[in-house]
């Protein structure tokens, strides 16, 4: 994916207008002090969910990843999830759907996993991937099911460096994902694309987000390479 795609450039905006990519200075988990913050939190009415939904629902059939099943990690990864399960069938493609709870029930269906057994290759909807946590959580569920961690689908690849143990290592959370889980990582956008958002526009603000946003970059980003 280039800084030139389109899909890229429209979800960069839409996010913006929407207020769930903000600019400002923002402590993120590692503690690092962000010139930007993605809160997909904010998609927060129908109109803006069924659009993020498309933008994932894009984002994945134009990947070529192929996948059995939708499953969405408590507790952000639920209605994006659900959101992408009911976009998909919408566009002929209808897959089931699971999630998790972070408590097990003991009455009811009881467990932790609700909807769709866990079967074939599961694909995981997350809004983006910063230690790479919640990611492995999943794996551990869906391969304990007897079903196969195939892809993870997320808003948002930040793509800066991850840290173990306090430091910072030398890959992101996707690298991570990617290389020594071996699954497929798709992302809607990346920090290259919100870069190339901001260089297109004169607005004399935007102009000083993009040197706050290059300047993390140069300090925090990873080899794309």
């Amino acid at each position: 994916m280039s800084d030139h795609d389109p899909l890229a450039q429209d979800f960069v905006q839409f996010a913006v207008e929407c207020g769930v990519l903000r600019f400002g200075s923002f402590k993120t988990k590692a503690a690092r002090m962000s010139p930007y913050f993605f809160n997909a939190g904010l998609f927060d009415d129908g109109a803006k969910l069924g659009r993020l939904a498309e933008f994932y629902a894009q984002r994945l059939l134009s990947s070529g990843i192929e996948f059995d099943m939708v499953f969405g990690p408590a507790y952000k990864g639920i209605p994006l999830g659900a959101a992408l399960a009911v976009e998909l069938a919408r566009r002929g493609h209808n897959v089931p759907f699971a999630y998790n709870r972070k408590e097990a029930k003991d009455h009811g269906e009881g467990g932790t996993l609700v909807g769709a057994p866990l079967k074939g290759r599961v694909l995981i909807v997350d809004d983006v991937m910063s230690a790479g946590t919640a990611t492995r959580e999943s794996i551990a569920i869906i391969q304990a099911a007897g079903a196969t961690p195939h892809a993870v689908l997320i808003a948002l690849d930040r793509q800066e460096k991850a840290t173990e143990n306090g430091q910072d290592v030398p890959y992101s959370a996707v690298q991570f994902v990617q290389r020594q889980l071996g699954l497929q990582v798709s992302a809607i956008a990346k920090l290259g694309d919100l870069m190339h958002y901001l260089a297109g526009h004169s607005d004399a603000g935007l102009a000083e987000q993009y040197l706050q946003v290059q300047a993390y970059r140069e300090r925090y980003g990873v080899d794309e390479g």
